[in-house]
């Protein structure tokens, strides 16, 4: 489980330093590196299996649905194995990092399955959306789990 968030920097060639506490259960058990995925306005980091299953939801998608089709493109031509160096860092490439809009500083915070690596002001602005709206969140998302 992924859990906290920690401010970081990424150096002139993409390299991003993964906290240590993350990092251990990244690779824990696996035999594939670390996946590292786009998302609508971050990335996401996924233990080699846990993207594994994602990936299985969205094959099992018709592929006669154009939405499927699109999000599957969108998930395969953004994600990248990204193995963790010796010294706790992956590569970040640079079509990635500009998707998500990733300058020197980011934030790396745990999202309990995966990592997530954001724009410090997209983040902050994420999160305040969640809090302005977190009664009704927290309602919808009880509901949906007593389902």
């Amino acid at each position: 489980m992924f859990r906290g968030r920690h401010e970081h920097s990424i150096d002139a060639k993409g390299r991003l330093s993964i906290p240590r506490v993350f990092r251990e259960a990244l690779v824990a058990g696996e035999e594939d590196p670390p996946m590292l995925v786009n998302k609508k306005d971050h990335l996401a980091l996924y233990p080699a299996s846990t993207w594994a299953k994602e990936e299985e939801l969205l094959l099992r998608a018709s592929n006669f649905d154009p939405d499927a089709q699109r999000l599957r493109l969108f998930y395969a031509s953004g994600s990248v194995p990204c193995p963790i160096d010796s010294q706790g860092r992956i590569l970040v490439p640079g079509f990635l990092r500009e998707h998500a809009d990733l300058d020197s500083k980011v934030i790396v915070a745990g999202a309990y399955s995966h990592i997530e690596i954001y724009n410090p002001s997209r983040f902050s602005e994420k999160q305040g959306l969640t809090v302005f709206d977190f009664d009704k969140i927290q309602r919808a998302v009880s509901q949906a789990v007593a389902s």
